[in-house]
């Protein structure tokens, strides 16, 4: 088998969009259907573990990301039944000796998935979507196709269950009321519930998805957990372990390995490695990917724990019976693998059923096995908090030159959950930042020996920033904890390698007392909005230098650098120029973690730096900088709240559509050949690329953007100026400086100085104009959230009334809505 280095270099992304069809209906009792019969040879090997039979489903494939197949869009521009999932699903079992398949259930309406038969193997667990509904419930069904009984409803979604040891069921589930925090699809976390599908709990704090839970024979859960705080999107989705109570969350597998979704994973009978699929890239629809063998003696971190057993990333749903015998789906086929990736067919669709798109999902075999061990549960539901403690804060990787003594406290975020979301980027919360929103929960003491004991809220994903004797950022995690009602857990220090043990001699000093209580920080935001809270510092400070009502012919005094409030077509001028300016520091949405002490965050941001006086004079108040630092340090975004999704934008992420862009506007069409007949022949030779649009990002990366890119000081960001036209920088810098404009245009080859607009009576300088009023105008109708008269977009009210949030008569044409307040009710009710 070949080691996970080589093969992970060689796998691609795959990412498809496809419809999804939408008639519904059901009916059971089909007759057994003839197959070719595996051949005599893969029969006995599969006899030799004792297999007989197989059950399976079999479902047309959703063309989507891995996770995104339950459920429906954000919005019902795609597709066109704004469904995640095809009609037509059954659940079969196939004798491999015969190879007949017995159709236990078809429902050429609904949908079938994930069955796992029980540790008798008297009935099977699955998930079912029944014709004429909408969403995916838990049933049951004997053997013989017998006794279909309904185990959970309502209007969420529960998929991927699995029998547990104590009688209980562990699965994934909707009911958590959340969204992807990066695409149009929901959020299904871990829940658990009683053998009959009541006393349904929710087992994870989660904000983005949980997939596949198995149990491993000590007990606990090894599943998929999906995050990216403060990191990037694309490239965390590994194995972690959780006990069946919730308690316990730790790596099982991969964190420090980006670049694969790591999925579907099951013990291997007679040995303490797993099964997994490693899905290339941010994941291929339907968890296809490769096949691999995972030992985990060698600690969460060590990419020589992993065996390749296939090359193509072309399997799904892997079953091992050995360390060397495998059992996985693959296209409209079951095949049985040996341990050098070799493959012998199981089963094959018919040509009929393939053509139709069907495909075979979740082979399991269809015989009695052993229990798991039982853990008993410990929390304690009636509490709202547990505890977490911190051996010493100063033991762990990347943490040279940190002097004990140093960190004084911990700033205590919690990781917001989208209540809905519209688009594949994180616009308009960041520019090439954070996609949530963080909440300010409070401080909690650090000892002076590094340790710390506090109450935490219980089901919240929550996270720390170390701060010293200044408030200032020593070291962020990039990871979140979340704890039980009435658990008590912890760490060994700061970014500690999972193999460490605690290298203290001593008690901590923090575990002499009672769990100190987390100190809200009461004279600010918890959760801050930029041009409410930070806009203001920046016009007190900054913006007499840094604007356009004092600057002078030539430009800005300051660099050119506007941070002013003053709004282009997706976020302000000033929060834009902040960005691209590295005033903050900011290494989210990257692909790494653990980074060195002080280079994340309110110690390594300029900004912080320039207000001591230093900078021609410049002196912030004690208060202006706290609202400066921990805005920085609570994820720097552009609104405080998730209403500003999908809104007061001009262009977005094209991909999906969802906003609307000015391709098709008259005045933009006369402005696209303003900039083409005056100011194409320098600007496209030079790299500074002018927006020919309101919505042209020319070719830059809307979630990475590169700093330093010439393109991003002359971005469709900063040029357009949507709050007062005539100052928008496409105007002003190619006009005289005798008729108030800048002068800044040089001839590319000369660098002497150009006179491309005399005057404002140019005609193609009208024209401009004319673009920008026209921005203006439609930003004046749509709204941006700090705009009066904003509301939210319809399906953010659709959400927040099923949550709860708000009434069910409300009525956003009509009723008032303060969007900040809603968004306060809805994490409040998780």
């Amino acid at each position: 088998m070949r080691t996970f280095c080589a093969i992970h270099r060689r796998l691609l992304l795959v990412v498809g969009l496809s419809a999804v069809c939408g008639a519904i209906g059901a009916s059971q009792g089909l007759p057994a259907i003839a197959a070719t019969a595996a051949d005599a040879t893969t029969v006995a090997a599969m006899k030799q573990f004792g297999v007989e039979e197989i059950v399976f489903a079999t479902r047309k494939t959703v063309g989507e990301h891995w996770y995104a197949n339950f459920g429906y869009y954000a919005n019902p521009k795609i597709p066109a039944d704004n469904h995640l999932y095809r009609d037509g699903g059954r659940l079969c079992k196939l004798n491999l000796r015969t190879g007949r398949r017995v159709t236990l259930l078809d429902d050429p309406r609904g949908n079938v998935r994930d069955p796992q038969p029980h540790y008798d193997a008297s009935k099977i667990l699955f998930s079912y979507r029944r014709g004429g509904t909408a969403n995916y419930h838990l049933y049951e069904i004997n053997t013989d196709g017998a006794g279909l009984r309904q185990l959970t409803d309502g209007p969420w979604d529960d998929i991927e269950p699995s029998y547990l040891p104590d009688g209980g069921i562990v699965f994934v589930s909707s009911r958590c009321k959340r969204w992807v925090n990066c695409w149009l699809t929901q959020v299904a976390v871990l829940h658990r519930c009683d053998a009959d599908g009541k006393n349904i709990r929710q087992l994870s704090g989660n904000i983005e998805q949980d997939n596949t839970p198995w149990p491993l024979p000590d007990g606990r859960i090894l599943h998929t957990r999906w995050e990216y705080v403060d990191r990037s999107q694309v490239t965390y989705h590994h194995l972690w372990v959780v006990n069946p109570d919730g308690t316990r969350q730790t790596v099982y597998f991969g964190n420090q390995t980006p670049g694969t979704v790591m999925i579907d994973a099951k013990p291997i009978p007679g040995s303490d490695k797993i099964v997994a699929s490693f899905s290339p890239g941010h994941g291929k629809p339907e968890h296809e990917g490769t096949v691999v063998v995972i030992d985990p003696k060698a600690g969460p971190d060590a990419p020589a724990s992993v065996c390749v057993v296939t090359k193509a990333a072309t399997f799904r749903d892997p079953w091992a019976f050995s360390e060397h015998a495998f059992m996985a789906a693959c296209g409209p086929s079951l095949v049985f693998l040996d341990g050098d990736g070799r493959t012998r067919q199981l089963y094959s669709l018919s040509p009929e059923e393939t053509r139709a798109g069907y495909r075979c999902h979740e082979p399991r075999p269809l015989q009695p096995r052993t229990r798991e061990m039982v853990v008993v549960d410990v929390t304690r539901p009636e509490l709202a908090t547990g505890r977490l403690l911190l051996t010493n804060v100063y033991d762990g990787r990347n943490m040279a030159g940190v002097k004990p003594g140093t960190i004084k406290k911990l700033l205590v975020l919690e990781s917001l959950p989208k209540p809905i979301n519209y688009t594949g980027g994180m616009e308009p919360l960041s520019y090439g930042g954070t996609f949530t929103l963080e909440r300010i929960v409070g401080t909690a003491p650090v000892e002076a020996d590094g340790s710390a004991y506090f109450d935490v809220p219980a089901l919240r994903s929550v996270f720390f920033v170390a701060l010293d004797e200044n408030d200032l950022a020593v070291k962020r995690m990039q990871s979140f904890v979340s704890v039980q009602p009435g658990e008590t857990t912890g760490c060994v220090g700061c970014h500690e390698p999972r193999t460490q043990t605690p290298r203290r001699t001593t008690f901590p000093q923090a575990a002499h007392h009672a769990a100190s209580k987390i100190q809200p920080i009461d004279d600010v935001p918890d959760v801050f909005d930029f041009p409410r809270d930070i806009q203001p510092i920046l016009d007190n400070l900054c913006v007499n230098c840094h604007g356009y009502d004092k600057t002078p012919a030539g430009g800005p005094r300051a660099g050119r650098l506007i941070l002013s409030g003053d709004r282009g077509p997706m976020y302000s001028h000033g929060y834009y120029m902040m960005t691209i300016a590295s005033l903050f520091s900011d290494g989210r949405n990257r692909p790494r973690s653990n980074y060195a002490p002080r280079t994340l965050g309110s110690s390594a941001s300029k900004i912080l730096t320039m207000l001591d006086g230093n900078h021609y004079g410049v002196k912030a108040t004690a208060m202006q900088k706290k609202r400066l630092r921990l805005w920085i340090d609570s994820a720097g975004a552009y609104p405080g709240t998730y209403a500003a999704l999908g809104t007061g934008m001009i262009g977005g992420y094209e991909h999906n559509e969802q906003v609307a862009g000015d391709r098709d506007w008259p005045a933009t069409r006369a402005g696209a050949e303003a900039i083409d007949r005056r100011c194409a022949s320098c600007h496209d030779k030079t790299g500074r690329l002018l927006p020919r649009t309101l919505s042209d990002e020319r070719g830059v990366s809307f979630w990475q953007p590169s700093i330093g890119d010439p393109r991003l000081n002359a971005s469709r960001h900063i040029v357009f100026n949507l709050t007062r036209p005539e100052k928008s920088m496409i105007l002003l810098a190619p006009l005289a400086q005798a008729a108030g404009g800048w002068g800044l245009c040089r001839d590319s080859k000369t660098k002497q100085a150009v006179t491309v607009f005399a005057d404002a009576t140019d005609p193609d300088y009208q024209k401009l104009l004319a673009l920008c009023r026209a921005g203006k105008d439609h930003l004046d109708r749509i709204k941006r959230f700090d705009m009066p008269g904003f509301r939210p977009r319809p399906e953010y009210v659709r959400e927040m009334k099923r949550f709860g949030a708000l009434p069910a008569s409300f009525d956003v044409d009509r009723d008032p809505i303060d969007v900040y307040e809603t968004d306060r009710c809805y994490w409040q009710s998780l």
